[in-house]
C-alpha cells in the first residue's frame, strides 16, 4: 500500500525506513565534504607547483632568447628548460582538474583528474621494473647523454649549469669515465691550443676539488692540468676529481637505494590512495 510506513529493526528497534535513509545520505555528504576540501588543497599545491616549473622554464628560454631562434631546438630534448616547460605543463594540466573538479564537484574533471593518476602511477612503475632490467641499457644512454652535454658544454647556459652541478656539488666527478673525455669539446681539446684557447688540455673548474675554507672559486683552476708536461698532472698530484661521473652516480644508488626505494614507495602510496580517493568521490 502507498500510505504504508516500512520498518526496519536496528539494534532491537524499528526504525522508519525513510529514517535510515536520510541518516545515511547525510553520512555520505559529510564524507564527500571533506574529500573534497582534501583533494581540492592537495591539488591548489599540485597547481602552483606545475605553475612555478613551467614559469621557470619558460623564463630559460627567454633568457636564451629561444623563442626567436628555434635553431636552438636541435637539440631540444637534451635541454633543461624543455624539461622543465613538459614536466610544469602536465603538473599543471594534473592539478588543474583535480582542484577544479573537487571544488565544482564535476565528475568528468575529477575522473579525468583519476586517469591521470593512474597513467602516472602505472609509468612510474613500469620505469621502476624496466630501470632494474635494462640497467645497462640505462647506463649507455645515460653515457651517450653526458658525452652530449660535454660536446655542447659551452654552446647551451643550461647545460653548461647542469653538467657544473653534477660535477662539482653532486657527485664530485670529471668526465664520463674522467677527465680525459673533456678532449671531446673543442674549447678543451688539447688540439685547440693551436689556436690559442686557454682552455686546451684542461677542464672545467667544475672538476676542482674543493679546498677548504675556500670563499671564492676559481674558475681557472682547470686550466692545463692535461698537458702531459704538467708536473702536477704527471705524478698524481693533481687537484681535480679523477672519478667519472658514470661509476660516481652509480657508487651514489648504491649509498641511497634503500633511501630512494622509500621514498618510491611513499609516493606510490600516496598517489594511489589520491587516486582511489578521487574515484570514490566521482
Amino acid at each position: 500500500m502507498s500510505g504504508q510506513i516500512h520498518l526496519l529493526q536496528t539494534n532491537g528497534y524499528n526504525m522508519p525506513v525513510q529514517a535510515v535513509r536520510k541518516t545515511y545520505r547525510k553520512d555520505t555528504s559529510e564524507v564527500s565534504c571533506c574529500l573534497k576540501y582534501v583533494i581540492f588543497g592537495f591539488n591548489v599545491l599540485f597547481w602552483m607547483l606545475g605553475l612555478c616549473i613551467l614559469a621557470v622554464g619558460i623564463w630559460a628560454w627567454s633568457e636564451k632568447d629561444t623563442f626567436s631562434n628555434l635553431g636552438r631546438l636541435a637539440n631540444v630534448a637534451l635541454d633543461p628548460a624543455f624539461v622543465l616547460i613538459c614536466v610544469g605543463t602536465v603538473t599543471f594540466i594534473i592539478g588543474f582538474t583535480g582542484c577544479v573538479g573537487a571544488l565544482r564537484e564535476n565528475t568528468c574533471l575529477l575522473a579525468a583528474y583519476a586517469l591521470f593518476l593512474a597513467i602516472i602511477l602505472l609509468l612510474e612503475l613500469t620505469a621502476g621494473i624496466m630501470g632494474f632490467i635494462f640497467k645497462d641499457w640505462i647506463k649507455v644512454q645515460a653515457t651517450g647523454g653526458f658525452q652530449a652535454f660535454i660536446i655542447h658544454y659551452r654552446e647551451d647556459p643550461d647545460q653548461q649549469n647542469l653538467i657544473d652541478w653534477i660535477q662539482e656539488d653532486w657527485l664530485q666527478c670529471c668526465g664520463i669515465e674522467g677527465p680525459k673525455d673533456w678532449d671531446k669539446n673543442n674549447y678543451f681539446n688539447c688540439s685547440s691550443q693551436t689556436v690559442g684557447s686557454r682552455e686546451a688540455c684542461g677542464v672545467p673548474f667544475s672538476c676542482c676539488k674543493r679546498k677548504p675554507n675556500e670563499i671564492i672559486k676559481n674558475k681557472q683552476c682547470g686550466y692545463d692540468v692535461r698537458k702531459a708536461h704538467n708536473e702536477a698532472y704527471k705524478y698524481g698530484l693533481k687537484d681535480i676529481n679523477e672519478k667519472g661521473c658514470v661509476q660516481a652516480g652509480e657508487e651514489w644508488v648504491e649509498r641511497n637505494l634503500l633511501l630512494i626505494v622509500i621514498s618510491a614507495i611513499i609516493v606510490s602510496f600516496l598517489q594511489a590512495c589520491n587516486k582511489f580517493t578521487t574515484r570514490s568521490h566521482v
